[in-house]
């Protein structure tokens, strides 16, 4: 089968024009596998995916995580993430209100972060018939490969230190606070700053200063300095794709190849509601 993949224009992205809720036998899963592979962020626009079909397309990437705070998670589909700024009759958030409000890649505090995430718009925040809440996406690979070479030399072999509770997890945060448990189910852990895609063998940033905390044997004002000015570079202008949502979008990034930011220009009553799987990646090599 001949897929139809129209790209953005954009440093990353691209439409792919199918139907998920179809059949999808091995050739055309390794088509769409191959597109975002290519093309790092994919959409599937118009979709109608019962939560069972979303879960078992996204098990064609791999082993889905249950996201750490359990008060978001679907009930009877603890595979989907919600992420919402709707708030029940008692006032309480129905799902992670603030996710991605600064540049991540996700799950980076895990010993295997996410391969991909995949997120599915079910309710789009509009003001005027214009949607609101974009979703920035940043092409690592070509921030790592547009850097001079001592820079590259430099990196080489560094490391740096990875933290949930991190500099994002602001003290106004509405998300619930972790648990002792969950901080220790979640401790520092160091990854190259220099990743190599497991499938596509390409180089990339694997750094932000939203989540890095350090670098291993690095004087830590050096460190910060470093990281801050690798995350300035990530985020330039060339090396961006702003999505724009509509209400049946199924929209999938590679966290080894992009970093993204959620933009937050709405507000209740503007209702945002999405349902994101996340699939387990490997050791950051």
């Amino acid at each position: 089968m001949q897929l139809s993949v129209t790209k953005s224009g954009a440093a990353c992205g691209a439409e792919i024009a199918f139907d998920l809720a179809r059949d999808i036998d091995d050739a055309s899963f390794h088509e769409i596998e191959r597109a975002f592979h290519d093309n790092i962020v994919v959409v599937f626009r118009g979709q109608h995916l019962p939560n069972e079909r979303h879960i078992e397309f996204s098990r064609r990437f791999g082993e889905l995580e249950i996201h750490i705070v359990k008060k978001y998670l679907l009930p009877g589909f603890p595979q989907i993430l919600l992420i919402s700024n709707i708030r029940d009759a008692h006032g309480e958030n129905i799902g992670l209100a603030d996710a991605g409000f600064t540049w991540h890649s996700d799950t980076s505090y895990r010993r295997r972060p996410s391969r991909c995430s995949l997120l599915y718009a079910k309710e789009v925040p509009q003001r005027d018939g214009r949607p609101l809440g974009d979703t920035v996406f940043a092409n690592t690979i070509a921030a790592y490969e547009t850097l001079p070479e001592s820079m590259k030399r430099h990196l080489a072999g560094l490391k740096a230190i990875h933290r949930y509770a991190a500099r994002r997890r602001v003290a106004d945060s509405p998300r619930p606070k972790l648990t002792q448990a969950q901080l220790e189910e979640t401790p520092d852990i160091a990854h190259p700053i220099v990743r190599t895609h497991p499938y596509t063998g390409r180089k990339s940033l694997y750094v932000t200063a939203g989540e890095c905390v350090g670098i291993e044997g690095m004087p830590e004002d050096e460190a910060v300095e470093l990281i801050a000015e690798l995350d300035a570079h990530c985020v330039r202008p060339e090396f961006l794709y702003r999505h724009k949502w509509q209400v049946g979008d199924l929209l999938m990034w590679d966290n080894t190849s992009a970093m993204h930011l959620a933009i937050c220009d709405y507000a209740l009553p503007e209702w945002r509601l999405m349902h994101r799987t996340t699939v387990i990646g490997t050791v950051p090599f």
